[in-house]
């Protein structure tokens, strides 16, 4: 693929750090947008999108880090080259999660509302910087002769050179932008705060498990067939799962005490 895009002097332009710039900016844009239908601020929106990247940003990345830990002890210096990949999303969204909660109360806004609204854009965000994934060659998948396989040839590339690999990061890309557009058609239709936030954490959850099945990387298993990643996605899922349910009953119950008497 093309890990490097272009140089100008000394700087290089790597792709995966630019598509992740363009996802980043994408979700600004849609976030913004839904927050002007909530009674969030569009200066509260800014400052959790920036507060969240970062701490999505580090959380991923420690999370890579924790389960490559082998590597990273002889290679200390490589933790910070986030351009070259090398991120988990699963870690990302407990580390932006805890930035939500800790915003959210100090602000004083609705938590599960402003969940709600940053819901769309960070699917957004995350299928368009799967496109970096691909360029660069990190998140590849595992061997395969399936006729859509992809084959790295860059000698810069993260991935096993020169062999069919199954296209996770394209699978990735397509689940989160299919994930965007669920949660978009649920956001209009909403019942109550902190539902389309939870049908995001169960599809993304979801998404994961199904594309781990399929990638060739090393992945920290915790035992045989289960990886760290699989793992963190399935307490995600359980606890969303539940959660769902939980406030799917408060909201039947609370609309059922509403009606009039007959």
């Amino acid at each position: 693929m093309l890990p490097e895009l272009f140089s100008v002097g000394p700087i290089t332009i790597h792709a995966y750090g630019l598509i992740v710039a363009i996802g980043f900016l994408a979700g600004i844009i849609v976030a913004v947008r839904l927050g002007r239908r909530s009674t969030i601020s569009q200066q509260e929106i800014m400052d959790l999108v920036f507060l969240m990247a970062v701490s999505a940003i580090a959380g991923s990345r420690i999370f890579y880090i924790i389960i490559n830990i082998s590597y990273y002890k002889a290679h200390p210096m490589d933790a910070f080259k986030i351009w070259e990949g090398g991120l988990v999303f699963s870690g990302g969204v407990v580390a932006a999660g805890v930035a939500l909660v800790f915003y959210t109360k100090r602000k004083g806004i609705n938590l599960f509302r402003s969940a709600d609204t940053l819901a769309p854009a960070v699917a957004l965000g995350q299928s368009i910087g799967r496109v970096g994934c691909l360029l660069a060659g990190c998140c590849y998948g595992a061997p395969t002769n399936l006729p859509w396989a992809v084959t790295f040839t860059n000698p810069n590339a993260l991935a096993p050179l020169h062999a069919p690999l199954h296209p996770t990061q394209i699978y990735s890309s397509l689940i989160g932008a299919a994930i965007f557009v669920i949660l978009l058609i649920l956001y209009r239709r909403k019942r109550y705060d902190g539902q389309v936030a939870l049908w995001f954490l169960i599809l993304q959850s979801t998404g994961r498990l199904f594309e781990e099945r399929f990638r060739g990387d090393d992945r920290g298993f915790i035992s045989e067939g289960m990886s760290a990643t699989q793992l963190l996605a399935l307490i995600i899922l359980v606890l969303s799962v539940t959660a769902l349910i939980f406030y799917k009953r408060k909201n039947s119950i609370s609309e059922m005490g509403k009606k009039p008497p007959s």
